[in-house]
């Protein structure tokens, strides 16, 4: 059985508009209003169909708007799809938005406890793991301060050191291996790569193409919420690249 598997997969989202008409017009012509919401609805991933084996590590490229984090969003399980489904096998650790369910006026310490129970560990398993998380964040100095004192760089190195100590089946990535200096950027990539080597199935969001090629067996190339081409990392990355130089390609 597949780690994780879509098949006839779609999400639309609503396009908001201002309604020119009153409460009464819009209400004695409300067919014609719920028609016209629905032909408005934008689609970001139409029938899409991913298959991905346990331990297959699988780039997902496009240009903004394609449909990438909504893919990874529904691996995720924080999206729903409006069609088609989606199966996952283990424990998945995201890592789309670093440092989401922080709090503020808790200390970093505080706040690493918070975030791993928040991503499936209990507390005692947490609390295990501090030393490490602590060591890999580099961030000892800060850690007995309010999280309201910390920059946006500081709170997402900090929301990837606890990431990073999961034991996850299925590791979800999204843009976020510009954490920090290059030194910690470093330290991301080489964890990336130590979960790779012990087997943990990831797909990896990035326009850093370079770390794709680098890490990915298998590339899916999105497009305008539809698969365009899936396979070999260096071939795909350079239909993707020259397509994208095409001042014809839309």
């Amino acid at each position: 059985m597949s780690a994780i598997r879509l098949e006839g997969v779609s999400k639309a989202y609503p396009r908001y508009q201002h309604f020119t008409r009153g409460l009464k017009q819009t209400l004695f012509h409300l067919p014609e209003v719920l028609r016209t919401l629905r032909a408005q609805q934008f689609l970001a991933l139409q029938d899409v169909s991913v298959d991905i084996d346990h331990g297959e590590t699988v780039g997902v490229v496009g240009a903004n708007g394609s449909g990438k984090s909504t893919l990874l969003g529904l691996i995720a399980g924080v999206l729903q799809p409006q069609a088609g489904t989606v199966d996952v096998q283990g424990r998945i650790a995201p890592l789309l938005e670093l440092g989401a369910g922080f709090h503020p006026e808790l200390t970093g310490r505080e706040n690493i406890v918070l975030n791993g129970v928040l991503l499936g560990l209990r507390r005692a398993e947490v609390v295990s793991r501090l030393d490490a998380i602590i060591e890999f964040s580099e961030m000892r100095a800060s850690l007995d301060q309010p999280l309201r004192t910390y920059s946006s760089g500081m709170v997402a190195r900090l929301g990837f050191a606890v990431a990073a100590h999961l034991d996850p089946d299925v590791l979800l990535i999204d843009e976020i291996l510009a954490v920090g200096d290059e030194h910690f950027q470093a330290k991301c990539r080489e964890k990336i790569a130590d979960f790779r080597e012990r087997g943990v199935t990831i797909v990896l969001v990035s326009h850093a193409l370079g770390d794709i090629l680098r890490l990915c067996h298998r590339v899916i190339w999105l497009e305008r919420g539809r698969i365009r081409a899936s396979g070999d990392p260096a071939s795909i990355i350079e239909a993707y690249v020259a397509a994208s130089l095409d001042p014809g390609h839309r």
